[in-house]
């Protein structure tokens, strides 16, 4: 009779322990591998399982370096395998940084698209693109309309027949975008992009503090399953470092008001609306610093004194002049 009962206290008390296992297992919140990239990057020889390069990216232990800080420089990494999860959400640990302090540029995108591997003037990637891209840009050329500062993070969602126009920073095709000030931190920093029930959710967590922060929100948006996720950057006069650090794809689960068995693999990406086209208002200019401001004074300086010696001996000759015509 005690061994009885001794063994149904065991069972009660593996069952309390076991029961938080298998409600953690039977959630579908869960990473997906074959669309992650995290360390040690590197599978058999020099491939990484899952994943393709194009450009000037180069793999480390540490971080996948999609541009050096060097001129000129493009470079992509594209997933192999398509995604055909409905609702997801795509974490991206990320590192932005270069030894410019007030001219930097030109970003990086975070894809979902029908077509990869396709090298483009659209930080990297072609334009006229299918699908959805978040753009994290650093530089502002000063040629387009918009009313923030860069940093930026931006949404655009096309069907193929949009461009994207440099000359306006992509303001005029962008669904919703936020400032973010995410270059040259020492500490990981970190976007997530979710898509749920047709609604899209960009957060960021730049401060490490292991919170994320809302950038966007836009609901009605359309985005078919079967596209690939890739992240895309370049450079020109201006350059920086852009740094994949890891890559988490999570498939989340499906709502009750989802039809599970609905056929999404061949919507038109689009979305219900976009941001009106703004007013230009231009980025406020950085405040020169302590060594700067002190070589201007001086070089001020010097050109004053050097106008009030020539001013000086200007007039010594002038009066010797009229000395002598005097005599």
């Amino acid at each position: 009779m005690f061994c009885e009962k001794m063994k149904w206290v065991h069972v009660f008390y593996v069952s309390i322990l076991v029961s938080p296992i298998f409600a953690e297992w039977n959630t579908r919140d869960y990473v997906r591998r074959e669309h992650s990239l995290t360390k040690p990057y590197q599978g058999s020889g020099m491939s990484v399982p899952y994943w393709d390069f194009l450009g000037s990216t180069i793999v480390t232990s540490n971080y996948v370096r999609l541009t050096p800080d060097l001129q000129s420089k493009s470079g992509a990494i594209w997933n192999t395998v398509p995604c055909h999860t409905r609702n997801w959400e795509l974490q991206v640990q990320f590192k932005v940084h270069g030894r410019g302090k007030d001219l930097f540029g030109d970003g990086f995108a975070i894809w979902y698209v029908r077509d990869r591997m396709h090298p483009g003037p659209v930080f990297g990637s072609k334009d006229y693109f299918t699908g959805l891209a978040i753009i994290l840009d650093t530089y502002s050329n000063h040629n387009g309309a918009h009313n923030h500062q860069h940093p930026y993070i931006s949404a655009m969602i096309s069907n193929g027949t949009l461009h994207y126009d440099h000359d306006r920073d992509g303001t005029h095709t962008q669904i919703s975008g936020c400032e973010a000030k995410f270059r040259n931190y020492n500490h990981d920093t970190h976007i997530s992009i979710m898509y749920r029930d047709d609604v899209l959710t960009v957060s960021t967590d730049l401060d490490g503090k292991n919170a994320w922060k809302e950038c966007l929100r836009v609901e009605n948006v359309q985005l078919p399953t079967g596209y690939y996720f890739g992240a895309s950057a370049t450079t020109g006069d201006l350059s920086d470092n852009h740094d994949i650090i890891a890559v988490k794809m999570y498939e989340l689960d499906l709502l009750e008001t989802q039809n599970k068995d609905e056929d999404r693999s061949n919507i038109i990406p689009s979305a219900a609306s976009f941001e009106a086209p703004r007013e230009r208002v231009e980025d406020t200019k950085p405040a020169m610093s302590g060594v700067k401001t002190f070589l201007y004074m001086m070089g001020v300086a010097i050109i004053i004194i050097v106008l009030v010696v020539l001013g000086i001996m200007w007039y010594q000759k002038r009066q010797e002049h009229s000395r002598k015509r005097l005599y």
